[in-house]
């Protein structure tokens, strides 16, 4: 009579690691917290103005969070990837709970409730809740293989929208830009993993359908109410007058600001440089300023002008820091880590032997990159102004622990996740190690 692999005790032990942790993973990892020490030294200028907290302070705090992160990426790399089942289940309860905590009682920043204090310790559980949902993903497409052919059943595919909308819903009252972030990583993943088309337009089609309704209804609901408001401010000098003077505050809803950034950076009826940095448009223009004064081979690390003008220089506009001082050449030297990095994690992705950690190896990857390419995209004005951090780089306790989460799982598949150019005999022992519902084959479309 045949036995299932997953019954004796010999089969239940982790396979001992394959090969050696990736070297260019590790290298990316080094080389990116190299250039956020340096840059951040320069981008908390302004910082370091307006408090008491000393000269070192933000980059002795930056370094302990590095320092911190490093670590979990050595714990994590340390375990067998299969442990990261139950950690995804774990994790994406404690984000949620955390995310739906801060949509009532949060605190309020740039205008949205954002985060919250532990022991003195700001959270932010967006950059959780992003990493919970393609690890989440990754898991159910693994749980739903097509047993017929190659990618997962139309089952997977909606219950991977499901939980999509779930983690979105959780971000949207966070901002436009994480829940787009979060549908272009989701949908690279299922692309890649292999659902049907047929499968994938459904699953567009019902997530379109389910955003433009509610878009279409915080319009009509929120925007048009909102402008109604201030036509009548505008009618009536006395409301006017005060509300120009701080005295009369109105609350812009969030469609409001999403809709003017939009407006306001399809207008191009004046050139960006000769916009005057005042109100709204300070940020990007101070930029812009920035990128234009590095020039090809930038002004040097430490010698950057806008550091010490530009808002959030430290965090959401970090790069045109790292334009500055390092030049074109230096900001392209950036991204190309980012996009080695996604390619180093396609090659790993596409020889291991078993779904599941081709998945979230891939997955981490992508999270990673797109990030980064929707921050340089942001900061360069290919997309409308929004805040978002550059990994690893941009300060941020919360980015930094998630991303080498993110760093400690890739470099844990490299490690442990046999390959198909391994002996059979060492693919044999990792399937039989491994809980039935894991151990499909890898079919991904790579």
């Amino acid at each position: 009579m045949e036995t299932s692999h997953t019954t004796t005790p010999e089969t239940t032990a982790k396979p001992k690691a394959v090969a050696r942790a990736d070297k260019h993973i590790w290298g990316i990892l080094i080389a990116l917290c190299i250039i956020s020490v340096i840059e951040l030294y320069s981008a908390s200028s302004r910082e370091v103005a307006n408090s008491s907290i000393g000269v070192m302070g933000p980059i002795i705090r930056h370094l302990v969070m590095l320092i911190g992160g490093l670590s979990i990426v050595w714990v994590f790399a340390r375990r067998h990837y299969s442990d990261f089942a139950l950690f995804t289940v774990g994790f994406s309860i404690i984000s949620a709970a955390l995310m739906i905590y801060v949509m009532f009682f949060g605190d309020y920043i740039n205008g949205a409730r954002r985060s919250l204090s532990i022991l003195g310790i700001g959270v932010f559980p967006a950059e959780m809740v992003k990493i919970s949902a393609v690890l989440s993903v990754a898991l159910i497409m693994t749980l739903n293989q097509d047993p017929k052919g190659v990618g997962i059943t139309l089952k997977g595919m909606l219950l991977s929208c499901g939980v999509l909308l779930f983690f979105s819903a959780l971000l949207f009252t966070q901002g436009l830009t994480n829940t787009l972030l979060l549908f272009s990583i989701t949908a690279s993943m299922m692309i890649i993993g292999g659902v049907r088309f047929k499968h994938l337009l459904i699953g567009a089609a019902a997530i379109i359908i389910i955003g433009a309704t509610t878009l279409t209804v915080m319009y009509y609901t929120q925007y048009v109410p909102y402008q109604q408001k201030l036509e009548a401010i505008k009618s009536n000098s006395t409301e006017l007058s005060a509300m120009e003077n701080g005295d009369t505050k109105i609350e812009v809803p969030r469609i409001a600001t999403w809709i003017n950034r939009i407006i306001r950076h399809q207008e191009d009826s004046v050139p960006k440089w000769e916009l005057p940095a005042v109100g709204d448009n300070r940020q990007e223009i101070l930029s812009y300023m920035a990128q234009a004064h590095g020039g090809i081979t930038g002004v040097g690390p430490g010698n950057s002008r806008e550091a010490a003008r530009l808002p959030l220089a430290f965090s959401d506009y970090i790069f045109a820091i790292v334009i500055e001082e390092l030049g074109l050449i230096g900001g392209i030297g950036v991204l190309l880590l980012y996009l080695w990095l996604l390619g180093r994690a396609s090659s790993i992705a596409s020889r291991c032997s078993v779904t599941y950690p081709a998945l979230l190896v891939l997955g981490m990857a992508v999270m990673i990159a797109f990030q980064a390419l929707f921050h340089i995209g942001i900061v360069t004005g290919v997309f409308p102004v929004s805040g978002q951090p550059l990994p690893l780089i941009s300060k941020g306790g919360t980015s930094i622990v998630v991303t080498c989460i993110a760093f400690g799982i890739m470099l844990s598949v490299s490690r442990t996740a046999t390959r198909k150019a391994n002996k059979k005999q060492e693919i044999r022992e990792e399937i039989d190690a491994l809980p039935e519902q894991l151990s499909g084959e890898n079919t991904m479309q790579l």
